[in-house]
């Protein structure tokens, strides 16, 4: 009967590891598609469509889940759920996209990675947790590398492509801050509860905002692989992505998920090499690798392996 449920335990641990390959690879390939999307739509045309498709998909979440009756919060509850969705989605989830515009699919991807640096600083500054000396190495280590990677941008003035790529890291801050606040909230209601009703809550604003950008724009000129890809990239990188990971890390555990995440931007920069044309020098490489290692450092050290989340993005 061990044996059974050992073997058991083993294939679903297989299964897992495929599907998280899987994931990382679709979010590789995910910045590629997203800018291949801009180029017709724009970006702001891109967040239009998205967070109309967004809750039409939460909601059928819930309602798979719970039929009819939706679980029913404390109105205290429902503004913790407004502000995560506000700065998970009207923040990051926008600063994101308009970032990935104006920078290129591998900044974007290695930029993102740098989210659980934020993370631990968060933490640091909210009183909830120490940083250890190697965690203070690896944050040293990981702004050093970015600042690495991205002087070929300054130094050829570049401002458009490094003005995003500072965007993202400030979009990366609000996703590290979501990551904090959802942690109670995922304990109170769930992760399904939590995810979705801050889903429906945080839409608002974003179609709000990028309303005049998706009326206007061209949607005649968009063919059917534009739309096919942007369905992708919302339903399944974006949403079903999300609740795949979550599985994931319940079967494998966070530990030995987590640095599978830091395979994102390689498979990002291989894909935008392929097919955008995207080129790297030494020093970018340099850069990039200097990042991830400072990333890695920073979270796996001293205290033990810490979530990864999905990205919202």
């Amino acid at each position: 009967m061990n044996i059974e449920k050992d073997g058991q335990a083993s294939r679903q641990a297989a299964l897992a590891l495929g599907v998280a390959l899987v994931l990382v690879a679709v979010w590789g390939v995910n910045f590629s598609l997203q800018k291949f999307v801009f180029n017709v739509v724009g970006p702001g045309g891109f967040l239009f469509a998205r967070y109309l498709i967004m809750p039409v998909c939460a909601l059928a979440l819930l309602l798979w889940r719970y039929g009819m009756h939706f679980p029913k919060i404390t109105r205290r509850d429902f503004w913790e759920l407004a502000r995560l969705g506000v700065a998970g989605h009207f923040l990051h989830v926008g600063m994101v996209t308009y970032g990935i515009h104006w920078s290129t699919a591998f900044s974007s991807s290695l930029i993102l990675a740098c989210g659980p640096i934020f993370t631990l600083l968060i933490l640091r500054l909210m009183g909830l947790e120490r940083l250890h000396k190697a965690q203070i190495a690896g944050v040293a280590v990981a702004f050093a590398g970015v600042l690495i990677f991205l002087s070929d941008k300054l130094l050829g003035g570049r401002w458009l492509a490094t003005g995003g790529d500072l965007f993202l890291l400030v979009a990366a801050s609000f996703f590290s801050y979501y990551t904090v606040a959802a942690k109670p909230l995922i304990e109170r209601h769930g992760g399904v509860v939590t995810m979705t009703y801050a889903t429906l809550l945080g839409s608002v604003p974003v179609v709000l905002f990028a309303m005049p950008a998706g009326l206007s724009a061209p949607w005649g000129e968009a063919s059917l692989v534009v739309w096919a890809c942007l369905v992708w990239s919302v339903t399944v990188s974006a949403f079903l992505g999300w609740l795949l990971w979550g599985w994931v890390n319940a079967v494998r555990g966070v530990a030995r998920t987590a640095p599978l995440m830091y395979l994102m931007p390689p498979v990002a920069g291989l894909v935008a090499w392929l097919f955008a044309g995207e080129q790297y020098t030494g020093i970018k490489l340099t850069g990039a690798t200097l990042t991830l290692v400072g990333v890695a450092l920073a979270q796996f050290t001293s205290c033990g392996a810490r979530a990864v989340p999905a990205p919202v993005d």
